[in-house]
């Protein structure tokens, strides 16, 4: 954290610096795991479900930390800690100061669906100019966060972070500390309804991010969706999509092997760009990528070498061929908007489709009755064979019972591959991550 020395993140958390330290040095990135403490860094120690960050202070500092962040400290340490009431609450403070002092552009992205890949695409797209910081992996949190904003740098040009809530308010304690120039709204759909309770209740918690934003900034929107395309707002609005009212617009889509291909169309301009990845999805990611390009000044070229430098991150729409059958793995995780995308790029592929679907969680009180339009919705796109497990499994069944079964749990489903899997199928795997349906990819990569 460049200029942001102990001294100032104490000042900026209300915490008091005990032991011996020099309060004017400058501090690193903040870790919140000791092994992956570097000299410099601050260590916040959490306490977790397993373990607690405190008995890990002295391990940290051993490693070259130069500051702890904690509630209370160990007995008999001597070195530097800055003592606060709350960790959480003092990093978002020491995040938001640090903020402070930055002035390169600060690309915010979130939605229900699709934040990692248009993080990525956005991330590839300046990196044709410039030198990047992205959110590292899934730190999307209100832990994340601040992590990723420590790592900014003086060498950086730009930052892309990921947010990500699950209840209301959240988005307002990220949006303080992130208030980004740029804000990317990728989808509002069906995640987190649990605590959301519905469609407008989720875009009520994303759009909190905009009472943290400047008047003059920009927002990017999914102009296909039907809750953002109506998003009025007192900031610049640039809308996206396939439509033909949208500002930034995709055309003459071509999937093809392990390629997407496209038009991206914005006034007199017209880019030709290919996506090294498999279906429609990644084309929203270009346009995202695209939109933010033009908004930022980069020229056609840069943003074209910029989409074909885009990679997939985990188990997002990876396609594989087997040489017996062709892999959709999609099980990073699920919700019916992102499921209704897998289907309809699994119906791109050729061969007998087959869908292997576990369950979606944080589904509130509509579950089972998501579950099953779920499972209609891949009978009505002309999936031959509905595979699925879990506690919810069945209603997925109910909603196509002439092509489903059912199976009690994951080995039990593994098991029948061999007879339900045929040789040139094409094959998609979602579940949400608790599900851990990426055994059942590994397994069918096996056949």
């Amino acid at each position: 954290m460049d200029g942001m020395t102990i001294e100032k993140a104490a000042l900026a958390c209300g915490g008091r610096i005990c032991g011996d330290c020099d309060a004017g040095r400058e501090l690193g990135a903040v870790v919140i795991d000791s092994r992956e403490t570097r000299p410099g860094d601050l260590f916040a120690a959490y306490r977790g479900e397993r373990a607690d960050g405190h008995d890990y202070i002295g391990a940290a500092l051993d490693r070259g930390a130069a500051c702890c962040l904690a509630e209370r400290i160990p007995e008999g340490e001597r070195r530097g800690v800055i003592l606060v009431e709350d960790v959480q609450s003092a990093l978002e403070k020491i995040a938001a100061a640090y903020r402070d002092t930055l002035s390169l552009p600060i690309i915010g992205i979130t939605g229900s669906v699709g934040k990692t890949s248009a993080k990525e695409m956005i991330s590839a797209v300046l990196s044709s100019r410039m030198n990047v910081l992205k959110t590292d992996k899934n730190l999307n949190n209100q832990i994340g966060v601040p992590m990723t904003l420590s790592r900014i740098t003086r060498r950086h040009d730009a930052a892309v972070v990921e947010m990500g809530i699950s209840g209301f308010g959240q988005m307002h304690e990220l949006a303080r500390m992130v208030r980004p120039q740029i804000a990317v709204f990728t989808l509002i759909g069906h995640a987190h309804l649990e605590f959301l309770h519905d469609l407008d209740g989720v875009l009520r918690a994303k759009t909190e991010m905009l009472e943290h934003m400047a008047d003059d900034a920009c927002v990017i929107l999914n102009g296909d969706d039907e809750k953002l395309r109506g998003l009025r707002c007192r900031q610049r609005t640039i809308r996206f999509g396939l439509g033909g009212d949208c500002d930034v617009r995709a055309e003459n889509i071509r999937l093809s092997g392990e390629q997407t291909a496209c038009e991206i169309i914005s006034g007199e301009r017209r880019l030709s760009v290919t996506i090294p990845a498999f279906g429609k999805p990644v084309v929203y990611a270009a346009l995202e990528g695209a939109a933010v390009g033009f908004e930022m000044g980069l020229t056609d070229e840069e943003i074209t070498r910029g989409v074909a430098s885009f990679e997939t991150v985990g188990r997002r729409a990876r396609l594989i061929r087997t040489g017996k059958i062709t892999l959709l793995d999609d099980c990073y995780n699920s919700n019916p908007d992102a499921l209704a995308s897998g289907i309809d790029s699994l119906c791109e592929l050729g061969g007998r489709r087959v869908c292997i679907l576990g369950d979606m969680l944080e589904m509130g009180g509509e579950s089972s009755e998501l579950h099953r339009r779920s499972g209609a919705y891949a009978r009505e796109k002309g999936v031959d064979r509905l595979l699925c497990c879990g506690a919810l499994g069945r209603f997925y069944a109910e909603g196509a019972p002439d092509i489903s079964r059912v199976f009690p749990d994951r080995a039990s489903l593994i098991a029948a591959l061999g007879e339900e899997i045929r040789e040139g199928d094409s094959v998609l795997v979602k579940a949400s991550r608790g599900a851990h349906f990426e055994e059942i990819s590994e397994a069918l990569e096996e056949l």
